[in-house]
């Protein structure tokens, strides 16, 4: 990618979404280089900049690029899955100019020298920008803390074992209190490990007709349930990763409600799937946490709805077909979500659970003030990471065109309306889709 900056560039036409200061409006933008210099309702409306490079957006939505808060890169160590290269194309594809990176790489991002290794790597690919979390505990094995402090100087935006429970509560414990010290969040995985182990879809009918081993829901409450007890104890700052329960969702309520420092986010499968996806042993709906009831789906929509689940995260897990192509049992866990992020999640916008605002709320600005990000906004002065999209277009899920080395989609072949038109990242044109 060239780095070569780009020069004044208007925005016209455009159906502004900026969730951060509630427009929602035609209007236009001005970027001049890697920044926005001007936005407004009504800006170009009447005339157009003589200094500047015009893009006609065509009635469709300019809005903060996406930040997603859960991504698996797999760089270092499993570069066969998936590299921050071909990461980037796949996250700027689907509208993402930020992703957090979970540590659960070969070798753990559990100190400095790892945590600058991916910085540096994002940052010469030039695609969508890239920030790790780190380890909460050395090799994500649970039994020392890592050194949060250190870490955090050096970027990493929160701590967590990845896809791991912090299954000891003196080490959860610890961990909280030690991140209230520095004011970092820490992010954990809900699922007790023990109700959890041998299990490869949700527990219930279905799981035993097919003849498999069931993951019940308590084992995301009870988890919690511990959790927010430790909260409490220590003032840490929690956020629950892929909410899949309406007993999670319940949990997480009354936590807020009782002003405890609790944010939590929910990822696409869980509010447009059920169990039901997994048919007759299809892989590529076995994730983690898996696919629940459609009582829960419903609980996790409402609870979006309704936000308590303040973010969504496309909780991006590439795995190749060897991985995959295997008896339900031993394939792996986990989907690929970075170019179905947007598209999927328009559904609740579709279907009147949200407006689009809201679903950009929850796409940009929730995830980046979480996790203290200057993006996810529309403000002179802010990079320009921007997404124009058209929110009606149709299409369907095709795995076969994704720019990720994986392919592994829960959503393979589902029709989808919205599409994104252009990504942004400081300023310049990183995606233009085909006409």
């Amino acid at each position: 990618m060239s780095a070569r900056a780009p020069g004044r560039i208007a925005y016209v036409n455009a159906r502004l979404l900026d969730p951060a200061s509630g427009i929602d409006a035609a209007g236009g933008l001005l970027t001049d280089g890697e920044v926005i210099v001007a936005v407004a309702p009504g800006l170009f409306c009447d005339d157009r900049p003589g200094d500047a490079e015009v893009i006609d957006c065509g009635g469709a939505c300019l809005a903060p690029g996406l930040v997603d808060m859960r991504v698996q890169l797999c760089e270092p160590g499993q570069e066969h899955k998936e590299t921050l290269a071909s990461a980037g194309w796949s996250a700027v594809a689907g509208g993402v100019t930020s992703m957090v990176c979970l540590p659960n790489t070969d070798p753990v991002i559990d100190d400095v020298a790892t945590v600058e290794f991916v910085a540096r790597r994002a940052r010469k690919n030039g695609l969508a920008k890239v920030y790790p979390y780190a380890a909460a505990t050395k090799q994500l094995e649970g039994e020392e803390l890592a050194e949060i402090g250190m870490l955090a100087e050096a970027g990493a935006l929160g701590f967590t074992d990845g896809t791991k429970a912090i299954k000891s509560a003196q080490m959860m414990r610890r961990a909280l209190a030690y991140a209230a010290t520095f004011g970092v969040i820490l992010i954990q995985h809900p699922e007790e490990p023990s109700l959890a182990h041998g299990g490869v879809m949700n527990e219930g009918e279905l799981a035993t007709r097919l003849g498999l081993a069931g993951i019940p829901c308590c084992a995301e409450a009870i988890m919690l349930e511990r959790d927010m007890r430790l909260v409490a104890l220590t003032g840490g700052r929690y956020h629950a990763a892929h909410l899949s329960t309406a007993e999670g969702v319940a949990v997480i309520r009354r936590a807020k409600q009782a002003g405890l420092p609790v944010t939590c986010d929910t990822a696409p499968p869980y509010f447009a799937l059920n169990e039901m996806a997994v048919g007759d042993y299809r892989t590529f709906a076995k994730l983690s946490p898996p696919l629940r009831s459609e009582a829960d789906r419903e609980a996790i929509v409402a609870g979006l709805a309704q936000g308590v689940i303040d973010a969504i995260a496309s909780d991006h897990t590439p795995q190749d077909q060897d991985s995959k192509r295997l008896p339900f049992a031993q394939a792996e866990f986990g989907g690929v979500g970075l170019e179905t992020l947007l598209p999927i999640t328009l559904e609740l916008y579709h279907n009147e659970h949200l407006s689009l605002l809201q679903v950009i709320e929850r796409l940009s600005w929730a995830p980046a003030r979480l996790l203290g990000l200057a993006a996810g906004r529309l403000q002179p002065g802010n990079a320009a990471d921007l997404l124009l999209f058209d929110p009606d277009r149709a299409g369907r899920v095709d795995p076969d065109k994704f720019r990720s080395k994986s392919k592994n989609s829960p959503f393979d072949g589902r029709p989808i309306q919205g599409r994104v038109l252009r990504t942004v990242v400081d300023g310049r044109a990183v995606f233009v889709a085909d006409a």
